[in-house]
């Protein structure tokens, strides 16, 4: 009962915000929990014609075929080394653009640097991977320069295998670098500034100051958006992905969401292609349940 006593009083006291949180429950309600109902389609042998009633029921049938399939070992490397090289290289370069940013004192041109370093996240995914493919083809500047560099021929870059991987994270990094850096900078903002007086007056220069006062101010903040990395370790971004590849380079770029792609819009098998986007959502659950407890235990901030 006293709990209802605040919920209640809590809901007097501000009840515009209630109110406008009604709309992201309503959309979280139908976008994303209301669907979550179809994971039963990945124990059938789903057609839509049948419908979830009446399509027969296969149990574990889709998931044994997945791990027991050609592509299984091949889709699991490559989605675990995409998303290792994104967590390795590109979550912790806006956390050193933000630090580097911080240490410009002129105002003008950091503001400049940073309005120039955001744009190209606001750029269409599309548009986006036009540019890279454009850059990337025989002919193009960045094949041109590789071609300079290593003595070969111009070649189109992304229909080599072995290139993929590094042009999928250097463009992420170029991409993201900027918009990613925005909540790192508002955590520096709000670092007490008798910190850094109290550093310098121990004898403390500017790469001292960013160990032991700037990083420990923040590391609350990188850890809670390691936790949430964490949670999304194997949905690498299959637009992107999806955009950039083709069949020569399956060997290195085909990814799970792909797979599920290709599954369920261009062979319709539904309940195959759900019972992999399941094992994905699970093991991401794993790891983002895991990050936060070891990062509870060792270091006391958590989500949850």
């Amino acid at each position: 009962m006293k709990l209802l006593r605040n919920i209640s009083l809590d809901f007097r006291r501000n009840k515009v915000i209630y109110f406008l949180c009604i709309p992201i429950v309503v959309w979280y309600i139908i976008f994303h929990y209301i669907p979550m109902g179809g994971i039963v389609i990945s124990f059938q042998h789903y057609t839509p014609a049948l419908g979830l009633s009446g399509s027969p029921w296969i149990g574990f049938d889709n998931f044994i075929r997945f791990f027991t399939g050609e592509y299984a070992f091949r889709l699991i490397r490559n989605t675990f080394m995409l998303s290792l090289l994104d967590l390795v290289f590109n979550f912790p370069a806006p956390i050193i653009f933000a630090l580097l940013l911080n240490e410009i004192r002129n105002r003008a041109f950091r503001r400049t640097i940073q309005t120039i370093s955001y744009m190209p996240y606001f750029v269409s995914m599309v548009v986006m991977c036009g540019i890279i493919v454009d850059f990337t083809q025989s002919g193009g500047i960045i094949s041109e320069a590789v071609a300079a560099i290593t003595g070969t021929n111009p070649q189109n870059l992304l229909g080599n295998k072995d290139y993929f991987r590094t042009i999928y994270t250097v463009s992420s990094i170029w991409q993201g670098l900027g918009y990613g850096s925005i909540i790192y900078l508002a955590a520096l903002s709000s670092v007490n500034q008798d910190l850094y007086e109290a550093a310098r007056i121990d004898g403390a220069g500017r790469w001292k100051q960013t160990i032991h006062v700037t990083l420990p101010c923040i590391s609350s903040t990188i850890i809670i958006m390691f936790i949430m990395k964490m949670g999304t370790m194997l949905s690498v971004g299959s637009e992107k992905v999806l955009l950039l590849y083709s069949p020569a380079t399956y060997q290195t770029a085909d990814v799970i969401s792909t797979y599920v792609y290709r599954n369920g819009f261009e062979t319709y098998d539904y309940g195959f292609s759900t019972a992999v986007g399941l094992f994905n959502s699970l093991v991401n659950t794993v790891f983002l349940v895991s990050a936060n407890f070891i990062c509870k235990k060792y270091t006391e901030t958590s989500l949850f």
